[in-house]
């Protein structure tokens, strides 16, 4: 029910609206009828409402603003006899509104959403702010001579809240603090990019670095040692893991936090950006019932996202998986996923130990680092597992070598590996400002493409719009070479051969470069020749 509230009276109602339509009011009221509910998830909220009231009281009271007929102010509650909340509105909102009962069910989602989606607004660490203002009382505290322990500071608190939900609004995957002599600059890793992002007095340095350290459980006390540690945060109904490191530097402590999205939707293999001929021979490898399958690349490069969607592939209730991970980046279900601690015994190699007692089918082991994980991951493949791994290397035939460099003999290599998929991450053209363009003639050589080819046609470039932060681009996705183990690659692998030497047969087999990968998207307009060359991903690119 809808009810009028302006200085105590009512008397009007509604009754629910199509998705997006405000909503009407009745000019009467049966006051003996029975209350109706209104629809909450086919309402818009008000912006003035988000605005005005903390989303921690709009919790507690379960109320929430909805936009009316003429933008008149609608507060839908899940009690709507609650007049005391009703006064505290009215005081709060300096107005008019009418009222209208709500289904509890729906109003806590409502409420996330409406609040989620409000720049600077969020829940438990992070809350409804304002850049200029939080910036304006953090720099005044550079003035003050008694910079007392930041759990207590408001506008410090404030700052670090701020700096955490602009970089989940932005995407960013990591936040640099990082302080010199006459400053500290914010900076955020957005799509692989860094970017300067705040500039602060250095004089709340060591403040901002302690509110971090008190979220992460970690020793405030400690600033001549690194130290690691871990907060969760909660924006709406999305969950953030935050992986904080610091380490002591010239001018203080320098910070650096990993965030991890967890409510964001898993990728599958076809996400990824494999052309179809890839995707079609690595579908077939992860398939196979042992063998070792590698994903190589540096650090940031999407193998772990690639593990993933692997995993999720061919995840059944017939399989046994099991995964050795630092860190557990995401939940998947029906996959029992194991943290590796070092500090605890539990490394790489001794996790592998236990679980091939567990009678898995499918192994994942997030990283290769030593002679002992490569070993016994090896002795897996062989003995009727398969297993999921990854290595640092520069492409897939360099694996190879990496692994011979681990003390691994050849025979084992050449009879355990079954595939290696070396891969890059390159940013996508923005689809908001994407724009045609004529490419010049020193990128059509690069390109190996001849003036005038009609293939010309499909080159794009962002021209920079607010979507895109003024950079052209948004999001990324992977370029990737596929190396298959065949009989061929076996003898070479046993004749231990350079990776230059494999790297040349497998191309001549019909394997796709990295950089030919890379050359195909950016004619087929997905990126361009500037972002693939940045990554320099072959030498004689």
């Amino acid at each position: 029910m809808i009810v009028s509230s302006k200085h105590g009276n009512q008397g009007q109602r509604t009754t629910p609206q199509q998705a997006g339509e405000p909503v009407a009011v009745s000019p009467h009221r049966d006051k003996t009828a029975p209350l109706p509910t209104i629809d909450l998830t086919r309402q818009h909220p008000s912006a003035a409402f988000v605005k005005r009231v903390p989303i921690g009281f709009a919790r507690d009271k379960r109320v929430l603003g909805i936009s009316g007929d003429e933008d008149r102010l609608v507060l839908a509650m899940v009690d709507p006899t609650d007049h005391q909340t009703r006064d505290v509105m009215r005081r709060w909102l300096g107005g008019a509104f009418d009222v209208a009962a709500a289904d509890a069910k729906d109003m806590a989602a409502a409420i996330n959403q409406a609040y989620g989606t409000q720049t600077g607004a969020a829940h438990d660490y992070v809350e409804k702010l304002d850049r200029e203002t939080v910036i304006g009382e953090v720099k005044e505290l550079e003035n003050r001579e008694d910079l007392l322990n930041v759990s207590d500071r408001a506008p410090v608190i404030k700052l670090v809240n701020l700096v955490l939900f602009e970089a989940v609004q932005q995407e960013a995957s990591d936040i640099h603090i990082q302080p010199y002599e006459d400053r500290l600059v914010v900076r955020m890793r957005i799509d692989g990019v860094l970017f300067d992002t705040f500039d602060l007095p250095a004089g709340v340095q060591e403040e901002v670095t302690s509110r971090i350290k008190v979220m992460a459980r970690m020793n405030i006390a400690e600033k001549r040692l690194p130290q690691d540690g871990r907060a969760t945060v909660q924006i709406g109904d999305r969950v953030i893991d935050l992986r904080v490191s610091t380490v002591p530097a010239s001018h203080g402590e320098r910070v650096v936090i990993r965030l991890l999205d967890k409510s964001i939707r898993l990728y599958t293999l076809g996400d990824l950006g494999m052309d179809p001929v890839t995707l079609n021979h690595f579908a077939r490898l992860i398939g196979v019932e042992h063998g070792l399958i590698l994903v190589t690349g540096p650090t940031g490069s999407g193998k772990s996202t690639t593990l993933y969607a692997s995993l999720g592939e061919i995840n059944s209730t017939e399989r046994n998986i099991i995964t050795l991970e630092d860190p557990i980046e995401y939940q998947l279900d029906g996959i029992s996923q194991i943290q590796i601690s070092d500090k605890k015994g539990m490394t790489f190699a001794s996790g592998l130990r236990s679980v091939l007692r567990q009678d898995p089918d499918i192994v994942m082991i997030g990283e290769i680092r030593d002679h002992e994980t490569a070993i016994m991951a090896i002795q897996a493949a062989l003995t009727g597992h398969l297993v999921f791994s990854t290595l640092h290397t520069n492409d897939a035939a360099s694996s190879v070598t990496r692994l011979l460099d681990l003390g691994i003999e050849p025979y084992l290599v050449s009879s355990s590996l079954v595939g290696v998929l070396a891969q890059r991450l390159v940013r996508r053209i923005c689809p908001q400002c994407a724009k045609p363009y004529t490419p010049k003639p020193a990128e059509l050589e690069t390109l190996r493409y001849a003036p005038g080819a009609e293939e010309l046609a499909g080159f794009r470039k962002g021209a920079g719009c607010d979507a895109c932060r003024g950079t052209g681009y948004h999001g990324r996705q992977g370029c990737f070479e596929l190396l298959v183990v065949d009989d061929e690659i076996r003898t070479r692998i046993q004749a231990n051969e350079t990776a230059a030497a494999i790297n040349n047969a497998v191309i001549r087999a019909g394997m796709r470069s990295l950089s030919d990968d890379g050359l195909e998207k950016v004619v087929a307009g997905q990126t361009t020749l500037d972002e693939v060359m940045r990554l320099s991903m072959r030498a004689g690119f």
